[in-house]
């Protein structure tokens, strides 16, 4: 059984840094990418960062600059520098996969609160 497990969140002044981990455990097959995702009140769930199966980022403008994803072995990392409040939201760690077996929208973590206070 495949689960995904954040941890790091919390509360953090403008301008601070918070460095949020991702442990996963089970096996995914046919992995595309890992990736940070959050959620705002009020917000659509949005892409943060992520990373593809060959190693390539991706980040949203927003971020750009500020964050960076890593992977090391069965965990992934968000390195947030330079945190605003409008970066407050849960963050959810996701596996993007094509295995038969994986979940239409990926495998999904429980998700960690960031709050940036200003």
């Amino acid at each position: 059984q495949v689960q995904l497990v954040e941890s790091g969140g919390g509360l953090v002044q403008a301008g601070g840094s918070l460095r949020l981990s991702c442990t996963t455990s089970g096996r995914i097959y046919r992995l595309n990418a890992m990736g940070w995702y959050r959620q705002a009140p009020g917000k659509q769930r949005e892409l943060v960062a992520r990373i593809l199966s060959g190693g390539g980022t991706n980040y949203a403008d927003s971020v750009k600059g500020r964050f960076t994803i890593s992977r090391d072995n069965a965990m992934i990392y968000l390195q947030m520098n330079s945190l605003k409040s409008e970066d407050t939201a849960v963050y959810y760690c996701n596996a993007d996969c094509s295995d038969f077996l994986c979940p239409l929208a990926g495998y999904w973590g429980q998700g960690t609160q960031v709050t940036v206070s200003s």
